[in-house]
């Protein structure tokens, strides 16, 4: 028998998602080795080795968005509008070739964080779709103004057929989910000692007023 095949979507904002869910598969494979993992996302592999120890197939593919933002505090509405206008026209395509993937590949499951469409792509390929968040897009998109309404509504109907939804603290309802699982805060196993860090970057002040400020990429 083969063994199990993994399908992680990622969605392509930020790195914020793609530590997150590497997190969630070093845990995955720390407690079932014989799981074969799948990473679907366009976040840098280099990111992702750094989380996730143990082998996996880095898959470079897109089929989501989050928001356009030249920098960490703005949102370019009308691009972000434009280009998920795009995606919404293409989903068939799109579906149909990633679940042609899926099947391809023999996945047993989805785990997506949190593209809209994989629900519709892990159905097209006759496998369950789990999902994990603290909030859906449906949410961020319904604040950005009335033309975007009609495009969350096309998100929420895409999560309303996730089979279940693990639902972090600090949530807002994600209402659009019909079966939700709460669970704690996730969490990655740090990778370097502290001392390691002090003596990499030169740091000598005590580590209590020592703070970290990451500064991630935007798309």
């Amino acid at each position: 028998m083969a063994n199990p095949v993994v399908y992680i979507a990622i969605t392509n904002h930020g790195f914020g998602h793609a530590t997150r869910a590497a997190s969630i598969a070093a845990t995955l494979q720390a407690l079932a080795p014989e799981v074969n993992l799948i990473l679907a996302t366009q976040a840098p592999q280099w990111l992702l080795q750094e989380y996730l120890p143990g082998k996996f197939e880095y898959r470079s593919v897109a089929y989501d968005l989050g928001v356009i933002q030249p920098d960490s505090l703005t949102i370019d509405r009308s691009t972000t509008l434009t280009q998920l206008r795009q995606i919404q026209a293409s989903q068939v395509e799109r579906v149909e070739v990633e679940a042609a993937f899926l099947k391809e590949r023999g996945v047993s499951l989805v785990l997506g964080d949190i593209p809209p469409l994989a629900t519709a792509i892990a159905h097209g390929a006759g496998v369950p779709c789990w999902m994990v968040g603290n909030f859906g897009w449906d949410f961020i998109y319904r604040a950005m103004g009335e033309e975007f309404g009609p495009l969350a509504d096309w998100v929420a109907n895409c999560f309303k057929d996730c089979d279940r939804l693990f639902r972090l603290p600090f949530h807002e309802p994600m209402s659009a989910f019909p079966v939700v699982t709460e669970t704690g805060l996730t969490g990655g196993t740090p990778r370097y000692e502290p001392q390691w860090l002090r003596d990499r970057w030169g740091l000598s002040i005590p580590p209590e007023q020592t703070v970290l400020l990451d500064r991630k990429s935007t798309r």
